[in-house]
């Protein structure tokens, strides 16, 4: 029977954390690159189709398997095959019901947001590839259900590799929206055969109506709380696109994507991993209370300064990166200031909501969710009204920042400290804060931008070393433990 203790899951939970965090370390730095590399060669129109393209086939992913994938992760007992199989099944009868539609009105889409040839292809490759990357769904089930995160690692390596690759090498090459084209479905199809390389499964076509009523009774309710998400996030996206200019979506998702650099570089494997990882843990709520107050420390010991660094050094970095023409993005700072805020306060909420979904208690997120989807469909085109494009990030940062007040539901559940684990790295934010608003006025070239940022990450970890000194040496016996206890 497979052992799902507080010392198992801890270790699996861990390794898994920092297999995903460092053997991915390579591929966010090349997707770095590369948006850096487009950022130069893309003007900023082209950069909000693909935001644009991208957001309408986001959309439709969420409508894919109606949660039955989470349900197969929540669930206490193995999956059989029986449940995999009619997982399978309607998933893929819902993809192409999506699908096909999708492809036959794909010029009447392209055509009401005033795509041109480009765009319309581009929309009909990440159609395709949505199709190919829900064939690997069940095998990417399994490995994150018995939180085997480092066999998750190869598959993104070489999707990531080979997109941004092919990005970097035809926008160069001066093919423009159609360099997103290649590289989307040539990732997509690579991930597909590494991921059935390492997850085989027997695969099969199967509709079990008692299996499919079992699964959806927490599914449909978790697939709910997803499709507000997307109502809330996405679908504002594409609304955006008929409310502004593409060269002001633009500059929405430039500045998207530059506060999104600490979601993308950690949160993203925190939440892969902790959802899992709280369901493993929902009969033991003393290792719960553990597992949630150190993921607390680690987050806000990790975003917090991410996210202060952004905030301030953003505008010098457009306005000093030695890039002709780079200061085209400039108009972006202050989206990028209320995105970023938008991460620091989703990084300390979204682990909440990821331990009520762990523990069945999927309708608190649905309810919470239904209240932020209110929020944000009706503050932001009050504050694009009144303040252009920068109402989009305005507006995202309240709507965050309200999550907090799902804290008290959550206490219900389980006793646990919130304040205590984010007070001494949120502190120390605030003394990395102090200094990086000293040292701006000092920069007047990259090469002191770049001896800033440093510099300022130092004295961070020097004031971190000071106030948390016993915090970090009981994380790391913890770890320590937990990874090397039974050997």
């Amino acid at each position: 029977m497979e052992d799902f203790s507080i010392e198992s899951v801890s270790k699996k939970s861990l390794t898994g954390f920092l297999a995903l965090s460092s053997r991915t370390f390579f591929v966010k730095i090349l997707g770095l690159i590369t948006s850096f590399v487009l950022t130069i060669f893309l003007d900023r129109s082209s950069y909000g189709v693909y935001f644009i393209a991208s957001s309408i086939v986001v959309f439709l992913v969420y409508f894919q398997d109606i949660g039955l994938a989470a349900s197969l992760i929540q669930k206490k007992e193995k999956p059989t095959l029986e449940e995999l199989r009619t997982t399978f099944t309607i998933q893929q009868i819902l993809v192409l019901l999506i699908i096909i539609p999708s492809l036959y009105f794909s010029k009447y889409i392209a055509n009401f947001y005033h795509l041109n040839t480009s765009g319309l292809y581009l929309l009909d490759a990440l159609l395709i590839s949505f199709f190919i990357s829900s064939l690997k769904t069940i095998p990417t089930v399994l490995l994150e259900r018995d939180l085997h995160f480092h066999k998750l690692v190869l598959p993104d390596i070489v999707e990531n590799v080979s997109y941004n690759l092919l990005l970097v090498i035809f926008a160069v090459m001066g093919f423009g929206i159609t360099s997103f084209t290649i590289a989307v479905v040539v990732r997509s199809i690579l991930g597909l055969f590494v991921i059935y390389y390492i997850q085989p499964w027997e695969i099969g076509i199967s509709l079990n109506f008692e299996v499919f009523k079992k699964l959806a009774s927490f599914g449909l309710p978790f697939q709910a709380n997803s499709l507000l998400a997307l109502l809330k996030d996405n679908l504002v996206s594409l609304f955006i696109g008929k409310l502004l200019p593409f060269d002001q979506v633009g500059l929405v998702g430039f500045a998207q994507k530059i506060s999104y650099l600490p979601s993308n570089l950690i949160m993203d494997n925190v939440i892969r991993v902790t959802f899992p990882s709280y369901s493993r843990l929902q009969h033991d709520k003393a290792g719960l209370k553990i597992v949630i107050e150190k993921s607390l420390f680690l987050i806000g010991l990790l975003i917090f300064p991410l996210v202060v660094l952004l905030i301030i050094f953003s505008g010098d970095f457009i306005k000093y990166v030695p890039i002709a023409h780079y200061q085209k993005w400039a108009p972006s700072v202050m989206s990028i200031t209320f995105f970023s805020l938008n991460i620091l306060f989703a990084s300390i909420t979204v682990p909440l909501t990821n331990f009520l979904n762990a523990i069945g208690k999927v309708k608190l997120t649905l309810y919470a969710m239904v209240l932020l989807t209110i929020f944000t469909w009706g503050l932001t085109p009050l504050f694009i009204f009144l303040y252009g494009f920068n109402g989009v990030a305005i507006a995202s940062f309240i709507v965050a920042a309200s999550l907090i007040l799902i804290l008290p539901f959550v206490k219900r559940q389980l006793e646990f400290s919130f304040v205590k684990p984010i007070i001494k790295p949120l502190v120390g934010a605030l003394g990395l804060l102090a200094l990086a608003l000293t040292t701006t006025i000092f920069i007047n070239s990259f090469m002191l931008l770049m001896f800033a940022v440093f510099f300022s990450g130092f004295v961070y970890l020097f004031i971190m070393y000071m106030l948390a000194k016993d915090d970090m040496k009981s994380i790391y016996s913890f770890s320590r433990n937990a990874i090397f206890k039974s050997k």
